[in-house]
């Protein structure tokens, strides 16, 4: 499948969602919380529903596996050689403490591997986007559209952390590195920071689902990065049990 070909259409598909996340965002909107007393909205609802009918008419035979819908029984989704995964928002904390910092997250996963995402962040009006080798893109609040790089970094590792989950084992981690700068974002921001050049690793050792993971993982892997497991095995996605090992984000200087 030619992914650039259909890559405008999914930038659309994500638009459409930020713009309708957006305006609840600024509205008086309720919250609900799920069975794991994690958040939800009627943003995190209607991403969901816009995309799943904006990647149905892009291609009606590919499966959508979203953290928003009942997952297909394991049987049936151990076939898929080829599906979208979609976090309708990623960092609903963030959107109902109103800090801007959440995204909506598209991917085509392949063969276990994310070859395609889009990242789009309503509030603060940017939009990422990458292709398994052809490189990734970034469309700041502007309008203007720039070719993103990992970049190489200096003595001092800017390294961009959760303020949600800032663990114990993330600080010791962090320490580590020796001489450290600490950049803030949130949701899948962070792997998007470290695409653009504006941070150089991001450690994650505690949970994540690969719908968390999926889109900024294939923008990433398109700037010259990745996000492996702590035994330095690539993410794979498609599996099972869609929880993350733990995992470390940035540019090859670390792999």
């Amino acid at each position: 499948m030619y992914y650039s070909s259909i890559l405008p259409e999914v930038i659309r598909v994500a638009d459409e969602a930020s713009d309708r996340v957006l305006h609840i965002y600024q509205s008086d909107f309720k919250v609900s919380y799920k069975e794991d007393e994690s958040p939800i909205t009627a943003a995190d609802i209607a991403s969901h529903e816009i995309i799943v009918r904006g990647l149905r008419n892009i291609s009606r035979d590919i499966p959508i596996l979203s953290e928003e819908s009942v997952a297909a029984p394991w049987e049936e989704r151990k076939h898929w050689r080829r599906f979208w995964l979609i976090d309708p928002i990623d960092g609903t904390r963030d959107f109902t403490q109103r800090t801007g910092e959440f995204t909506v997250n598209i991917a085509m996963i392949e063969d276990g591997v994310p070859v395609m995402g889009v990242v789009t962040a309503p509030a603060l009006k940017e939009a990422f986007w990458g292709v398994k080798g052809e490189g990734a893109h970034k469309r700041d609040r502007t309008g203007l559209i720039h070719r993103m790089r990992v970049a190489e970094p200096g003595e001092v590792k800017r390294v961009v952390a959760s303020k949600n989950h800032l663990n114990d084992e993330t600080r010791a981690f962090i320490d580590n590195l020796g001489a450290h700068q600490t950049v803030q974002a949130g949701s899948s921001l962070k792997f998007c920071r470290i695409a653009e050049g504006h941070a150089d690793i991001y450690p994650r050792m505690g949970p994540t689902s690969e719908w968390d993971t999926g889109a900024a993982h294939a923008v990433l892997r398109a700037a010259g990065g990745d996000v492996r497991s702590l035994d330095g095995l690539p993410l794979q996605y498609g599996k099972k049990d869609v929880l993350n090992p733990h995992f470390i984000a940035a540019g090859n200087w670390y792999f």
